[in-house]
């Protein structure tokens, strides 16, 4: 007998991969939680039915959504996680060793203990003594801070059920209060490719431009994420996601990577034609494009 798992990528496609056992399901207060080993993408965070993460490719999302924002900072010493229970953005964080506090905040402890148990690869990290986990609304926790944060990266679900409140007017204001003066927030930012979700990130571009002097988009390559091809945001204070980054400081911390490298960090920005066509209402004019 075989089975597949099957995930509605829209209302006129679907993405299946075989599946060998199922090794978790649960139900939180929030979501639904599966976990299942699949003989293709190894093992499988799925969430209300949607796949989160697969162990054959989540170091393309994870390394892409925290080096980019590292690299481009110039002396980051706190970051703030919101959502990401699974570990991953974590993971990669604690590499810096000039990090001295990394805040999670994820709404849902029972995502965060199901990944420890079955999730080791992402969810490692966890017990970094610089991590501190909050199991709250990230809507809610980001409302009391302000000028506390080099970085806030924002590894939420999609825009709706928990997630939804992630992609507000009002939280990307308070994210930029939360932030320092010299601050950088990024985001996932959904795909351009299907209608739906190119609705949504335009969405949540339009209202981060109304919040931060400086708003960027960049791409990565997911293969389990809907067409595949898939965006994050990249909001500052100050800096520039490409000019003026010191590439050979970042070279020289020797962090050993799959995905990232300084040169593709770059070239991530340049963005295909029709995801620019899109964009452009949104983007701020006197603002040259890297």
């Amino acid at each position: 007998m075989e089975l597949w798992f099957t995930e509605p990528h829209t209302e006129n496609v679907r993405f299946s991969m075989k599946v060998d056992r199922q090794v978790y399901s649960g139900k939180s207060e929030f979501q639904r939680i599966d976990i299942f080993d699949s003989l293709e993408f190894g093992r499988v965070l799925v969430l209300d039915g949607y796949t989160m993460l697969t162990e054959k490719d989540e170091f393309m999302y994870h390394e892409m959504i925290v080096h980019v924002p590292m690299c481009a900072h110039p002396d980051a010493r706190r970051v703030l996680v919101i959502g990401g229970g699974d570990g991953g953005s974590v993971r990669e964080l604690t590499r810096y060793e000039s990090l001295e506090q990394i805040d999670l905040v994820e709404i849902d402890e029972e995502v965060v203990e199901a990944c420890k148990k079955y999730l080791p690869q992402t969810a490692g990290k966890l017990d970094d003594p610089r991590v501190k986990i909050h199991y709250e609304d990230g809507l809610k926790y980001i409302r009391h801070h302000d000028n506390e944060y080099d970085v806030i990266v924002v590894d939420s679900t999609d825009p709706f059920g928990p997630g939804e409140g992630l992609f507000t007017r009002e939280f990307y204001g308070n994210c930029f209060r939360a932030l320092k003066e010299d601050g950088i927030m990024v985001n996932q930012h959904e795909s351009p490719f299907y209608q739906e979700t190119a609705y949504a990130m335009q969405r949540a571009h339009k209202r981060i431009v109304s919040s931060f002097p400086l708003a960027r988009v960049y791409q990565v390559h997911i293969p389990t994420y809907p067409s595949g091809h898939w965006l994050f945001g990249f909001a500052s204070k100050k800096y520039h996601p490409v000019k003026g980054v010191d590439w050979e400081k970042w070279e020289k911390l020797g962090i050993k990577t799959r995905y990232y490298n300084t040169k593709l960090h770059a070239a991530s920005f340049a963005l295909p034609t029709y995801v620019e066509d899109i964009l452009k209402s949104e983007e701020p004019e006197e603002e040259e494009k890297e």
